[in-house]
This record gives structure tokens, sequence and C-alpha cells, in this order.
């Protein structure tokens, strides 16, 4: 069975979220995974590293989300993320524990659901927070 028919699946039990939005959790967890190890990197240079974790907190998780959604959507990435039905970091949230629940992502003791709730507010964070570089528009 593919990730899309699990996928699926998870949108057929709750169908606020559209398959869209499951996948662009799930590529903003891989996202949020890079940076974290981007960013450990340059803090760490010259110094011995510490056991690397790929867990990714529920903070760190919608902070990639966020980032991701506006290099990917720009200024359209609040309506994006709407029509996918994702109005907050809480929705965000409940699709990572409907991924959970449907096995196509583990749970550490440490994570609550309550992690994700008023991470950011998605109208500043989303819109008018947007800064475009001219790299952007060029």
């Amino acid at each position: 069975m593919s990730l899309r028919d699990d996928l699926a699946r998870v949108v057929a039990r709750d169908a606020r979220y559209s398959i869209q939005a499951y996948v662009f959790v799930l590529e903003s967890l891989e996202f949020a995974k890079f940076l974290k190890k981007r960013n450990r990197r340059g803090r760490r240079a010259g110094t011995r590293k510490p056991p690397v974790t790929r867990h990714i907190t529920g903070q760190q998780l919608c902070e990639g989300f966020r980032e991701l959604a506006l290099r990917q959507f720009g200024l359209m990435a609040l309506t994006v993320l709407h029509q996918w039905g994702i109005r907050s970091t809480s929705d965000v949230g409940e699709i990572v524990f409907h991924l959970i629940a449907a096995g196509e992502l583990e749970q550490s003791k440490y994570d609550a659901r309550e992690d994700f709730n008023d991470v950011f507010q998605f109208e500043s964070a989303l819109r008018s927070d947007y800064v475009m570089s001219l790299d952007d528009v060029a």
C-alpha cells in the first residue's frame, strides 16, 4: 500500500483537511529537520557534536511549515492553506496526530497535541510579516 493510499484513508475518516494538506505537513516535517540540522551545523562549527536527534518539536514543525509555505506560495500562502483546510497551527497539530494514528509518524513520550496550539498567528505570519526580497521579484 502506498503513502497516497494511506493518506486517502486518513482523509476519508476526517475530511476537514485535503490530501494536499497532509502531504504539505509531511514535506514541512522534512524541511524542519533540514533547518534543524543546518542550524546545528552553524552553531557547532569547530566543537564536538552532541548526538543528533531527528525529533522535531511541534513548534519547530510549525516554524518549518511557515517558512516552507512562504517559500513555495509567497503572498498566496494563506489562501492556499485555507483552501486545504489549514487555518491555524492547531490544524497542523491535528494533521500530525491523524498521521500518528494512521501509523505514518511516530510520537515521542514528550509530544502533545497542545504543542501546536497558537505557535503563531496565521494572518500575520503568512501575510502581514511577509517581505519579498529582490530575488523573489527579479
